[in-house]
């Protein structure tokens, strides 16, 4: 586990917009994020506004140049579209064509299927976490809290017994796992490997999910005990549809861009030659891009074709899979401005240089740093890109599974306690027919095991790794 340490202060980048002090830097910080949470929270302001005009507010504050300001915000933004941009859009289109063809019907149906009434939790932490690799968290909960909703109804068991376990494994999956876009702009924003924090990030998820989603769900259970309204139980998009995919190749299809990225990271592993054929070919068909590229066109025919789409079936589907997505891809752009341009105003060399004498550990920096602005914010993707930004000159020197921890530090920092500035507390509170104190007994308190979990896996790995 690698401390804070004069040498990384030294390497830190030199602000590029603001010469203020480290005072009214931290300043500036707390102007942009109250700037955020008010517009968000109190003005209901769109959360792309709300950046834009936090960053703003931030280089006003910090006394930079606005041009400057507004160049920077400008090439994170454009930074962030070109790194994530096409990856939500292509994520979109493979989610788009799970849930329409039956695919995510199939998989649920199945595995339901076979699973026992004590063994049902369980069962939907798998259905979570395979639904949920190519769909973002607020595309993947709309999809799959219908479902909970009928398993519950129809088996008799208590609805937040079965839907904790899987809101912890959407949960978990988009804070801690790419190809989601937060842990793909930290990667990037770090300059982590790829293939090592994938690795790591599924050992972490996997105990903070068991942990977060069905052991802490029978005391979620007894605290909250409630009916969902039946206006809340939708038919299935299935229902419709004359035949659905297979189970194999749907579930195939699903994990085929992890699967191409886990063998990019063994093959860098296990040949380590830039020049070998054989490692050039798995660098492509493991870049983020080319992997979900592969699965989409895989999915047009193990998903499309296989449920009976035709061509313009399949065109027009795809198209419609666009739209959804622009909100939450001008969110993620413009939370990669916001990052911009506090590091740009130097706000990275003023932590650096407050903390530089703390007894406290990269890692755990990295996560209260990600936990500030989740909190403040209520959006983990905008949480984990700014903090990603915040900590990259921490991790100078520090080696490549170090690297890959500090971005799941900041993914798990980005889960913590979601409240009422956050679009994913409302869409809970709905679904389930809670109030405000229930969804916060239930919803939040689950995020935060998770987030604190999530932690403390991460410095137990960077004990052995």
């Amino acid at each position: 586990m690698t401390g804070l340490n004069v040498e990384m202060l030294a390497a830190a980048d030199p602000p590029l917009i603001s010469s203020a002090g480290n005072a009214q830097l931290g300043i500036a910080v707390l102007v942009g994020i109250a700037v955020l949470v008010v517009l968000i929270t109190v003005f209901k302001l769109h959360a792309f506004l709300a950046l834009t005009l936090g960053s703003l507010a931030l280089g006003a504050t910090a006394s930079a140049p606005l041009d400057k300001v507004i160049t920077s915000f400008s090439t994170g933004l454009g930074a962030t579209v070109a790194s994530v941009g096409v990856l939500i859009a292509l994520g979109s289109m493979l989610g788009k064509l799970l849930a329409d063809s039956g695919g995510a019907d199939q998989i649920v149906d199945t595995i339901l299927a076979k699973a026992g009434r004590r063994s049902m939790p369980w069962a939907m932490v798998l259905i979570a976490a395979i639904v949920a690799l190519p769909l973002f968290f607020e595309i993947g909960l709309v999809l799959l809290i219908p479902v909970v909703l009928l398993v519950a109804k129809r088996g008799n068991f208590s609805a937040i017994r079965i839907g904790i376990p899987a809101l912890a494994g959407l949960s978990a999956m988009h804070g801690l796992v790419p190809p989601h876009p937060g842990p793909l702009a930290a990667i990037s924003s770090i300059h982590a490997d790829l293939g090592i924090t994938l690795v790591l990030g599924l050992v972490v998820a996997v105990p903070t999910v068991i942990i977060g989603g069905p052991l802490f769900s029978k005391y979620a259970a007894r605290w909250v005990d409630v009916t969902p309204p039946e206006s809340m139980i939708p038919e299935r998009p299935s229902d419709s549809l004359d035949k659905r995919p297979a189970f194999p190749a749907t579930v195939c299809t699903m994990l085929l861009p992890v699967a191409l990225m886990l063998v990019k990271a063994l093959v860098d592993i296990v040949v380590d030659d830039p020049a070998n054929t054989g490692q050039r070919v798995a660098d492509v068909i493991g870049n983020p891009l080319i992997a979900l590229l592969i699965a989409v066109i895989v999915g047009l025919f193990t998903l499309g074709r296989a449920a009976g789409f035709g061509r313009q079936k399949l065109s027009v589907l795809l198209e419609e899979s666009l739209a959804p997505i622009a909100g939450v891809m001008l969110i993620v752009a413009a939370g990669g401005g916001f990052k911009q341009v506090l590091v740009d105003a130097g706000v990275g060399q003023m932590i650096l240089d407050v903390t530089k004498d703390w007894s406290i550990p990269s890692l755990l920096l990295a996560w209260l740093i990600a936990v500030a602005i989740r909190i403040a914010t209520g959006s983990a993707t905008v949480a984990t890109i700014s903090a990603a930004g915040l900590v990259g000159p921490l991790s100078q020197g520090m080696s490549t599974t170090h690297v890959s921890l500090m971005v799941l530090a900041v993914g798990a920092g980005s889960l913590f306690f979601s409240h009422v500035n956050d679009a994913g507390f409302w869409l809970v509170k709905g679904y389930f027919g809670m109030d405000v104190g229930q969804t916060v007994k239930t919803w939040s308190v689950m995020e935060g095991i998770l987030s604190v979990v999530g932690l403390g896996c991460v410095l137990l790995l960077s004990l052995v790794v």
